[in-house]
């Protein structure tokens, strides 16, 4: 994300483009259309098979009915093979800043689940990435998450947003951090994410992403204000936000070319790897054997979208920060800090009916070879004034990446002090052997989590 480097003052600041227009629709009637099938191997060590679009199409994965679109996983079959069928979404347009507005009715949720709803760029981390829902196993608030290259450090006062902040430093090598864990904030609210979120209706999620700063939304089903969901939303009204990405950074320089991905895996690196407390006790110690042989369990893993839109800026009128000290972060435990990197998914040969797209993951960059460039073409890119995207809550899943060095491995043992326990070898617990290069977003999750349990004890 693009961090201009502005001072807060007490006062509280209110963000927002004035004069949004609605861009691209994704309704129900053409929103397959709009993305592109992932069918490679989970690079975060996932237990989970991604379905071309015809075969999710068939086996009940996929539909539109009653206005709604269904994004689901298998719930009938014990899995085999790669894992649960499943399926990964990424759209074919890209995007340069935006209002991205969900609506969502259900997210995925329960015990081996791994949901994300996200954005990236290619020539990852240059071109950034940012997480708007995302959480495993039965996490009752979501975590909204940037991970970029150096120079990009979020710090805004804890009166311009409602969220709990855990990390500033975005870049995913920063010193007393944890390996990849960039700058991140969870929610406060139980029914943000997850069971919570599913048991009141749903809610609605709006991603802004601004030359200034990113901030992303929350409001539970019925209360997201009235023009959120119209056709010219505008964020200055909608008071403060979940997270407030902004501070010492050039988002221009560090975000660019976003794809929009929906994802649904399972264990592996971050799921796998937290499984515990009342999901180990209730469902055995091994998450890959539960998700296998348990198919009845993921009857609640799908997304039930009722809107997903992404709106341009027309007019410019954003209202900056006034000028005045910036207030330090509070201290966050230190971590050990190890050189870490996320790169391009290599491009995948599957067998999907529409292009496949470049993809990013956490692992060291790698550029796509001319014949997958070739057999991918790379996605369209939309480049215009700051668009805001509203996004329904939805559940998403993190993105994996096949991209995979020395480099990576070496990093992907490294956790915070008093998270030990939960370190793994680069191959995601349970995982039938893939490297996993997304361990360590995996594990800079649980150390925020580690983190914010502290804070609320």
């Amino acid at each position: 994300m693009h961090f201009t480097t502005l001072l807060v003052s007490a006062g509280l600041v209110q963000l927002g483009i004035a004069g949004y227009t609605l861009q691209d629709d994704y309704s129900a009637s053409n929103f397959f259309s709009m993305f592109n099938f992932q069918t490679e191997s989970d690079p975060t060590g996932g237990y989970v098979n991604y379905l071309d679009q015809p075969t999710a199409q068939n086996d009940g994965l996929i539909n539109t009915n009653n206005g709604l679109v269904y994004i689901g996983v298998d719930n009938t079959n014990v899995a085999s093979g790669r894992g649960r069928n499943s399926v990964r979404l990424e759209s074919k347009k890209t995007y340069d800043h935006a209002l991205v507005v969900l609506d969502l009715a259900h997210m995925p949720a329960g015990c081996g689940t791994w949901p994300a709803f996200w954005t990236f760029g290619p020539n990852w981390p240059s071109s950034g990435e940012i997480d708007v829902i995302e959480g495993v196993n039965d996490q009752t608030t979501n975590s909204m998450t940037l991970h970029t290259s150096d120079g990009c450090s979020a710090n805004s006062p804890a009166s311009a947003f409602t969220g709990q902040q855990n990390t500033y430093n975005c870049y995913i090598n920063a010193a007393n951090q944890s390996a990849n864990e960039g700058c991140g904030f969870s929610a406060t609210a139980s029914n943000s994410y997850g069971t919570g979120f599913n048991s009141n209706g749903g809610g609605v999620y709006a991603l802004e992403w601004t030359s200034s700063y990113i901030q992303i939304f929350f409001w539970p089903a019925g209360t997201a204000p009235s023009d959120a969901l119209g056709d010219a939303p505008n964020p200055s009204s909608w008071g403060r936000p979940a997270a407030l990405f902004q501070g010492a950074c050039d988002i221009d320089q560090h975000f660019m070319n976003q794809q929009i991905t929906f994802d649904m895996t399972f264990c592996g690196s971050w799921a796998g790897a937290a499984w515990g407390g009342n999901c180990a006790a209730q469902n055995g110690n091994s998450c890959n054997a539960f998700v296998q042989n348990t198919p009845s369990a993921f009857k609640q893993t799908y997304w039930s979208v009722k809107s997903l839109r992404v709106y341009q800026e027309g007019a410019t009128s954003e209202s900056a920060p006034s000028a005045a000290s910036n207030p330090q972060p509070a201290a966050v435990p230190a971590a050990v800090p190890v050189a870490s990197s996320k790169a391009p998914i290599s491009q995948s040969s599957s067998t999907t009916s529409t292009a496949t797209s470049t993809h990013i993951a956490s692992s060291v960059s790698a550029s796509p070879s001319s014949s997958q460039v070739a057999t991918n073409p790379a996605p369209v890119t939309v480049t215009a004034a700051p668009v805001m995207v509203t996004v329904a809550a939805t559940t998403l899943v993190p993105k994996p990446s096949s991209a995979y060095s020395s480099q990576a491995a070496q990093t992907l043992d490294v956790l915070p002090p008093g998270t030990e326990e939960l370190q793994t070898n680069e191959f995601g617990p349970d995982s039938p052997g893939i490297p996993d290069p997304w361990g360590r977003k995996h594990r800079r999750h649980l150390a925020q989590h580690v983190r914010s349990a502290h804070a609320h004890l």
